[in-house]
């Protein structure tokens, strides 16, 4: 059956993304490195479809026509009205939220029914794009100067570093951003580096850097004094950390890969310990709206000993009287405050402020958790 272009590769790829692991930005970035032919405004116009397609995929089964498939999914999509579902009780609570049932359940019985609901729906909705400045080249007020009258931006509402973009751009491509003026990041992840209350000449070391977001968002408060160590098990995100390190003009930065000699000589001699730990990732699932449908009930108990591990094992960095910050990416008790107090019952640690806590919200922030400890001198 001859199918018009983009209806073409919309279909291909998503019957191709059913057949492997990666997450979906991750495989549409691959898909279309692969088939050049697709230009960027279909590209635009496919990425669109699709991820609106899998936030609704619950609900769209419940009105597809059988065998459930993408084609009748498509077909279903394009007269497709998901809010015209929403308080109709005819049809059970987690289809109108498009969640699995078991996510659902696990949502309602740790936010409460009403909040559950409501977070679903937020899920659904395409998450705001900010950005980060990066103080040791520009300023905000300087970048939205030059931004003003090209893009319709605006400055963050928390965030003295963050900037709202109202339209999608190409950000990557654009002068500013290889000049190293600035990073993507959610104004809730830019909220979690102000924790880390750092001063010049101190010692940071982030556990669980990942590719460096929150690290790039703390050098510029050393002023080029001072060590940053980034860590973590995945040698290609240290690898892309130091990347966007020399882009953004950070030069005492020291790389500790996994199975680094030299971990050892940093142990109890940290200012700063950043435990962005992996979670659930369920404050950030607008993003990852495939990640809803790859949850399974012994994910949250297996996640929560993984993160006390982490957490036991980043400790030893700290030196007496240092900070170390637990944050995560979820909105769920299990994750964030459960483990704030397991931490305080464990260790010889005393809480330091109020923790931080972020919920998502249309046009809003991401959900986000952080909590500050200091170490007691004993």
């Amino acid at each position: 059956m001859h199918r018009p272009f983009r209806e073409h590769h919309l279909l291909q790829s998503l019957f191709a993304f059913d057949k492997q692991t990666l997450p979906l930005d991750v495989f549409l970035r691959r898909y279309f490195q692969t088939h050049k032919a697709v230009g960027s405004k279909d590209r635009k116009e496919i990425c669109e479809t699709i991820y609106g397609m899998i936030r609704w995929r619950g609900l769209l089964d419940h009105f597809a026509k059988e065998p459930l498939n993408w084609e009748n999914r498509l077909a279903a999509f394009q007269t497709f009205s998901p809010h015209e579902s929403h308080r109709d009780l005819s049809i059970p609570t987690h289809i109108r939220a498009s969640f699995p049932k078991t996510f659902y359940q696990l949502l309602s019985d740790s936010l409460g029914e009403e909040k559950a609901f409501e977070f679903c729906l937020i899920c659904n909705e395409t998450a705001p794009t900010t950005v980060r400045v990066n103080l040791l080249k520009t300023t905000r007020e300087a970048l939205l100067e030059k931004w003003r009258g090209k893009y319709r931006v605006s400055p963050c509402k928390y965030s003295l570093t963050g900037i709202r973009f109202e339209e999608k751009i190409n950000f990557f491509a654009s002068e500013e951003f290889k000049a190293g003026l600035f990073e993507v990041q959610d104004e809730a992840s830019q909220l979690i580096a102000d924790l880390v209350a750092i001063q010049p000449g101190e010692r940071f070391l982030d556990y669980c850097a990942g590719s460096g977001g929150k690290s790039l968002a703390i050098a510029p408060k050393l002023q080029g004094r001072g060590q940053i160590f980034i860590h973590d098990i995945r040698d290609f995100a240290l690898q892309e950390a130091k990347k966007r390190m020399k882009r953004a003009g950070i030069q005492n930065v020291h790389p500790l890969p996994f199975d680094s000699p030299n971990k050892n000589s940093i142990k109890g001699r940290m200012d700063w310990v950043l435990v962005d730990a992996p979670c659930s990732g369920t404050g950030t699932l607008r993003r990852n709206p495939d990640m809803k449908w790859k949850f399974d009930e012994a994910m949250i108990p297996r996640i929560v000993e993984q993160q006390r591990e982490i957490f036991t094992e980043a400790l030893n960095y700290l030196k007496p009287g240092g900070h170390i910050i637990y944050a995560t990416c979820s909105i769920l008790p299990q994750e964030n405050e459960n483990q704030a107090a397991y931490f305080l019952e464990k260790f010889s640690l005393e809480q330091v402020g109020k923790p931080l806590s972020t919920f998502p919200t249309n046009g809003g922030m991401d959900g986000f958790f952080g909590v500050v400890f200091k170490k007691r001198k004993e």
